[in-house]
């Protein structure tokens, strides 16, 4: 099997492969003791610190408070509400013992707290006045995957998820479609993932929910990746928990009630979004590192240029740029070049005597064909913060490319099969669950969503050539 030096496998040649080993050589993620459970590094977790400071601003921007809700909630709390225990029954973990003794009630750990915190809500809402409830809460959760992967699909996962009961369902669709758009820029603006929002069809519904929305970022295999959902649920958890209110005129009315939520997951979309056969690929706005200032000197002159390099860290992070100096001096230069490319920052400055005689660092760029330039110590901070932001549009752009790339209108099954084998299609369908079935049989390609932004059209499903059902086409594609 070819590899680098590094030991990365191609992506080309395996790309599951070249990803179970990217995120852990570049430091982000271990495997963790129990079964589907994953340790996040300190680098790692500071990507997800990045990424979750910026959304809890934003979703704290849209009007919503901060909560948090228990880990454990009795199993009937679940079995209230029948379609979303179906839903989440096989991904259950249920403790049935503790203290030495069986429990009266087994209790499950969250997989959502839908219900938990709809038993809240039936409390703390009694009259339209205490209407819109905006609640979010950071958490983690539990859902016992089959088939697991560091930082896509494990047993133990961190997000957010959002809770909100409006007093009719027109506000309540605002909301759901609000907090989609949220998701959408929080997509392309920090992770640099130029998502599709669209709805989900009715067979890929979250369980409960009367309408799912979705973004929908394409990774460099060709395959979609759910970064983030939105969930209209209607009255089915009002009804359930009696979620009701009294109404201006004194009658009591259901709540409408929404959910929406993104996680750790979206770590793996930058990580398979943008990295190549050096390693991760981070975009500015998420690197922990967004420069590494790497010292190139010996005996009497290293303390001088290392000086040096300290000097220019102070006015970077001044500037507002978050800076590393790799001092360590049994490293040589190359090794860091090579872990700093792996570990994915965007830019990296070498300065050496020569460098400081003339006034300039060495900049090398993480992507990029033009190779290492010269640029002047004194005016640094502005070259480095355009640079940076421009390095941000790039990788926007690049991923851009590659999934317009990547996607092709489809007529013909023929075409359709062609096309979800690297990528994704867009489709007329007929909206039935067992053609569904089959075309993922046949292609391990599901309905990825349907784009809100897609034209109006008409016309047979590609499959079996039955009327298709929504007015537009729909998007399909492998996932993960």
């Amino acid at each position: 099997m070819a590899r680098d030096e590094r030991g990365v496998t191609p992506q080309s040649e395996d790309f599951s492969s070249w990803y179970n080993e990217v995120v852990t050589k570049a430091q982000l993620v271990e495997r963790g003791p129990a079964r589907g459970t994953m340790v996040i590094r300190p680098y790692g977790y500071r990507i997800w610190e990045l990424l979750q400071a910026d959304l809890d601003g934003r979703i704290k921007d849209t009007g919503h408070e901060n909560a948090y809700f228990p880990m454990l909630i009795p199993e009937s709390y679940l079995k209230r509400e029948a379609e979303h225990v179906e839903g989440f029954a096989p991904e259950l973990a249920v403790v049935t013992h503790a203290g030495g003794k069986e429990l009266e009630e087994p209790l499950v750990l969250r997989p959502t707290s839908e219900t938990v915190i709809g038993e809240m809500m039936a409390k703390w809402v009694t009259s339209y006045r205490d209407l819109p409830l905006l609640l979010n809460q950071w958490a983690n959760v539990v859902r016992w995957e089959m088939r697991t992967r560091l930082f896509l699909r494990t047993t133990e996962f961190l997000w957010q998820e959002g809770h909100t009961a409006h007093a009719d369902e027109a506000e309540a669709m605002e909301e759901t479609l609000r907090m989609l758009d949220v998701y959408e820029r929080v997509s392309r603006e920090m992770a640099a993932i130029p998502v599709v929002p669209g709805e989900k069809t009715p067979g890929e519904r979250f369980a409960g929910a009367v309408k799912t929305f979705t973004v929908e970022g394409m990774m460099r295999d060709g395959k979609a990746l759910q970064s983030g959902t939105t969930h209209y649920l209607g009255t089915n958890f009002a009804k359930a928990f009696t979620i009701q209110f009294s109404n201006d005129a004194g009658h009591l009315e259901l709540c409408h009630t929404t959910s929406w939520g993104m996680s750790t997951r979206l770590v793996g979309g930058v990580i398979m979004t943008h990295g190549d056969d050096k390693g991760l690929v981070l975009p500015p706005k998420l690197a922990p590192h967004q420069v590494v200032i790497v010292p190139i000197a010996r005996g009497e002159q290293a303390q001088t240029v290392l000086d040096a390099a300290r000097e220019l860290a102070t006015r970077l992070k001044a500037a507002g740029i978050r800076v590393h100096i790799d001092d360590r001096p049994q490293l040589s230069p190359g090794f860091k070049f090579n872990e700093w490319e792996m570990r994915g920052v965007p830019m990296r400055l070498e300065i050496g005597p020569r460098d400081l005689a003339a006034g300039t660092a060495l900049l090398a760029k993480r992507l990029g064909n033009e190779g290492k330039t010269a640029i002047a110590l004194d005016t640094a901070p502005e070259t480095l913060l355009t640079a940076l932001d421009d390095f941000q549009a790039f990788l926007l752009q690049r991923a851009t490319d590659f999934r317009e790339s990547h996607t092709a209108t489809t007529e013909t099954w023929q075409e359709f099969t062609t096309a979800v084998a690297t990528g994704w299609a867009r489709a007329l369908h007929c909206g039935r669950p067992e053609c569904e079935d089959e075309i993922k049989s046949e292609t391990a390609a599901t309905p990825r969503c349907i784009p809100l932004d897609g034209l109006a059209e008409a016309g047979v499903c590609v499959r079996c050539d039955a009327p298709s059902a929504y007015g537009k086409r729909v998007l399909f594609g492998r996932s993960y």
